[in-house]
């Protein structure tokens, strides 16, 4: 990704300007902390709302009552406000306020939603999963975001850290000839940041393939597990970034009917090439780590067969020793019976009496002795 060119959007903004109102929650230029290394709270809730007439911003509020009574006052102006982690309450009251359909409403209150758009009257739905890769962690973290623009607002509702939407407002701000263009046009930016927040995660991504390739043949053992792992986070990405395609083109669609302006058209036109960059890329990962997790598996079992070979030859020389020491314990069992027999000494045993009985005590040990091997080394166990 690093040959990628200049995107439209960037190319506007101009450095140097610090932030005037970040983004609720986000990390402003001279913050002392970054606002993803802040605990996230269950039940926090964070809120930014600034009215914009032609581009520039006329006020600032806390609170979405004092919104509504300053966009009433200008019916020219646009309304955009920053929700984090929002309460029921200030949903309900933004819907109410804005005529947002339930079922939208419900879909952001909830979260855990698919990336989609939707369009309810004069109202666009849209659902993003913006995603960070953590250094630290070697993991990709992925946020849902949910965005309603209609003719004369934007809302932004956050369900995570990502992304970073003080960036964008900045941007906007900054770039007052794009911002005049209305709602689409923060749109439009939000969802160039979005996907360029994929292209570090890429990378990320890519690099991670390239050390479990590296594991794979150095006989890591904690290697498959990693495979697995990081096999999930492509398919979370993949699930994230598929379905902009369709929503690109649903607003590349409705282009024509609802009068979009011919700049925002190139800048839509210019996100969905790099959606498509991205994507193309993913599917390679899923399809890197398949092939990866095949030769993966091809060692293991390689691995297992050395071993099963191995363990099979150590046993086959142990039978061999015990079938050599069996053999030699036969032979040297036979004339301890022969002379055990003959040192019970009873009175009623006729060899004990023969002049001849130790010799053919003693041959008798040496014949059996000599059957035995003749036996055991035609069966190859000596």
């Amino acid at each position: 990704m690093s040959d990628r060119r200049l995107h439209p959007l960037r190319a506007l903004k101009r450095p140097g300007k610090r932030p005037r109102h970040p983004e609720a929650g986000e990390p402003s230029a001279d913050s002392s902390a970054a606002y993803e290394e802040q605990p996230y709270t269950a039940g926090t809730s964070m809120m930014a709302a600034a009215i914009y007439h032609d581009g520039e911003r006329t006020s600032t509020h806390d609170s979405l009552a004092d919104t509504y009574r300053e966009l009433h006052r200008a019916p020219d102006g646009m309304a955009w406000i920053g929700l984090y982690r929002p309460t029921e309450a200030q949903l309900h009251s933004l819907a109410e306020e804005f005529d947002l359909h339930q079922l939208a409403v419900e879909d952001a209150l909830k979260g855990h939603q698919r990336p989609k758009l939707e369009r309810y009257g004069d109202t666009l739905f849209a659902v993003l999963r913006a995603a960070r890769y953590l250094d630290e962690s070697e993991e990709v973290d992925f946020a849902e975001l949910h965005v309603f623009v209609g003719p004369d607002f934007v809302i932004t509702v956050r369900h995570g850290a990502a992304p970073n939407l003080a960036a964008v407002r900045r941007r906007m701000e900054d770039s007052p000839d794009l911002l005049k263009r209305g709602p689409e046009a923060v749109l439009y930016a939000i969802l160039d940041t979005v996907v360029d927040g994929y292209v570090p995660v890429v990378g990320g991504v890519e690099t991670d393939i390239d050390e479990i390739e590296t594991e794979v043949f150095t006989g890591d053992p904690a290697v498959s597990r990693r495979i697995y792992e990081l096999s999930r986070e492509v398919v979370e990405f993949q699930r994230a970034t598929r379905p902009l395609m369709r929503m690109l083109d649903g607003l590349t669609a409705g282009f024509e009917k609802y009068g979009i302006d011919e700049e925002l058209r190139r800048y839509l036109r210019d996100v969905a090439d790099h959606v498509t960059h991205v994507t193309e890329r993913v599917d390679s990962f899923r399809q890197a780590l398949q092939d990866i997790l095949a030769v993966n598996a091809t060692l293991v079992n390689q691995q297992q067969n050395a071993e099963m070979k191995a363990l099979t030859e150590a046993s086959v020389a142990q039978n061999e020793e015990i079938k050599k020491i069996s053999s030699w314990a036969a032979i040297l069992f036979a004339p301890t019976l022969v002379g055990t027999i003959y040192g019970m000494n009873f009175d009623n045993m006729p060899e004990l009496k023969w002049t001849g009985g130790y010799p053919f005590a003693i041959a008798l040990m040496v014949l059996v002795c000599l059957w035995l091997y003749v036996i055991f080394k035609r069966r190859d166990w000596l």
